[in-house]
């Protein structure tokens, strides 16, 4: 039997909350995407777009009301607890906020030993994992005795990157991981997760509000607006070139260094407001 070829598959994904009085919101509307092993399909659009909810959903943290979503050809759109318990091995996620997913009682090298200890690994072998760990993301040895608080934010979200590929997962969702960082710390958690990328072949779902960072990491690009998807293609298509007047909004709204260049982009982002989003 053939493996599939795309490692994740959701397929016509709807996603409804229900609010105060028993009225429904509809966060995402009949959405498909497609991620191949080892590869980085970026999700992108502004707060409320529905990016997070995708993520979510895949993790099965999001209230599914219609459509598929496939891993590695089985259907795991609404797979009980011990089977979601399983599938961490496989499917894990660096959330936005390192401080918040780290417990702040337990050293770094507990966290990072408490998810192999789960599967059933040894505290030799863990613990010989831990150090192996903190190594591939880059941080000293000693920070396995270390409490979270002690490091700084980027030193943290190594940590919380270091959990997350420490089962050898085959998908990684990777939700707004670098946005708390300033831009010198972004670049190099970005070339960390590249690195990982490229030695362990893992395959990520990069949320992001920012068109720039997901550019850098991704090799395709889906565009969300309002739980809908407006464009979608190759990174450098996406990115550089896009087409739809949403998507051209988000890369006009990209910083840059050049004055003049900011003050055009900024004019030409409000001529594309005045036209509408859809």
């Amino acid at each position: 039997m053939t493996a599939p070829a795309s490692l994740l598959k959701v397929e016509d994904l709807e996603v409804t909350y229900k609010g105060r009085g028993g009225r429904k919101f509809q966060a995402i509307n009949g959405v498909s995407l497609a991620i191949r092993p080892g590869e980085t399909v970026g999700l992108v659009g502004e707060s409320g777009s529905g990016k997070t909810t995708i993520g979510r959903a895949v993790l099965g943290l999001a209230p599914i009301t219609g459509g598929r979503i496939e891993f590695d050809g089985r259907d795991i759109t609404h797979v009980s607890t011990r089977e979601r318990r399983g599938l961490a091995r496989d499917i894990q996620v660096v959330f936005q906020d390192p401080y918040t997913s780290l417990n702040p009682s337990m050293t770094v090298g507990d966290i990072l030993a408490e998810p192999l200890l789960i599967q059933g690994w040894t505290r030799r072998d863990a613990y010989a994992r831990v150090r192996d760990l903190l190594d591939r993301v880059h941080l000293p040895a000693d920070a396995s005795s270390r409490l979270p608080r002690e490091f700084s934010g980027g030193q943290r979200q190594r940590v919380a990157i270091a959990r997350a590929v420490a089962l050898g997962p085959r998908l990684i969702i990777c939700d707004e991981p670098v946005s708390a960082l300033d831009l010198t710390t972004q670049a190099r958690v970005l070339e960390l997760l590249i690195e990982l990328q490229e030695s362990t072949g893992a395959a990520y779902l990069f949320v992001s509000h920012d068109l720039g960072v997901v550019r850098h990491i991704s090799h395709r690009v889906t565009v969300l607006y309002r739980g809908d998807i407006v464009e979608q293609g190759e990174a450098d298509q996406v990115t550089a070139r896009p087409e739809h007047p949403y998507t051209q909004r988000l890369f006009m709204s990209a910083p840059v260094s050049d004055v003049a260049e900011q003050k055009a982009r900024r004019r030409h982002r409000r001529q594309l407001a005045t036209r509408g989003d859809r």
